[in-house]
């Protein structure tokens, strides 16, 4: 895809921030040892003004995720103010997947965001040079770590995919938007207030699309 294309995603994505409206110093995590890697790692960034931590649908689905793999999954919650700065949220995710990657080079990774969240992991795997904030592109080698990617009412869907910017990760992503949710299904702006509850966290669990998305990744996970 030509850097053209990607610059004008880009700035989409630097509106969709304002819409849902001091970067962390780059370093490497503490070295782990292979036996004391987990079986896969789950990193996913909360949704805008949620506190800190995975927010509701990242710690429902690190949750459900667990119990239909047994596995031993761990849950890296990105770090990041969660306002409209998108670029801090896909600088940290990309920091966190680089240092698995070298320091469990045999864990899986799982990305995963919801609403501002879903945002930053969409510049993490569709820019692959800095652009707008954004300073820490993945290198290509990082493809083949990430075994799933798990979206949530992602503001930047209405327009294009992620996929569709990065067609390696077709067969490896889901993307959710609930009902009428304004954010991922604009369908009707002038009553985005009446459609608004569908884009709360609370929504996208009781309607089973977090148990949805574990099946899924559960499945990247065998």
């Amino acid at each position: 895809m030509s850097r053209g294309r990607l610059r004008w995603y880009a700035a989409i994505l630097a509106v969709v921030g304002g819409v849902l409206t001091v970067t962390a110093p780059v370093g490497v995590l503490p070295s782990a040892s292979a036996a004391g890697c987990p079986d896969a790692e789950l990193i996913f960034a909360r949704g805008r003004m949620e506190p800190p931590g995975a927010g509701q649908i990242g710690n429902a689905l690190a949750t459900a995720l667990r119990q239909k793999t047994k596995k031993n999954i761990t849950l890296y919650s990105v770090n990041y103010p969660a306002d409209t700065q998108i670029d801090l949220g896909a600088n940290d995710m990309s920091r966190r997947i680089q240092a698995t990657m070298t320091n469990c080079p045999k864990t899986p990774i799982v990305l995963g965001g919801y609403s501002l969240g879903a945002a930053a992991t969409d510049v993490v795997l569709a820019m692959p040079f800095p652009v707008l904030g954004f300073k820490l592109p993945l290198p290509k080698t990082a493809d083949p770590h990430i075994a799933a990617v798990a979206l949530f009412g992602n503001g930047i869907q209405w327009v294009a995919p992620i996929t569709q910017f990065n067609p390696a990760f077709q067969s490896r992503t889901i993307e959710l938007c609930h009902g009428n949710d304004p954010i991922c299904n604009p369908t009707d702006m002038e009553n985005w207030q009446a459609y608004w509850p569908e884009h709360l966290a609370p929504g996208y669990i009781k309607a089973g699309m977090v148990n949805q998305a574990a099946d899924f990744v559960a499945k990247k996970l065998r």
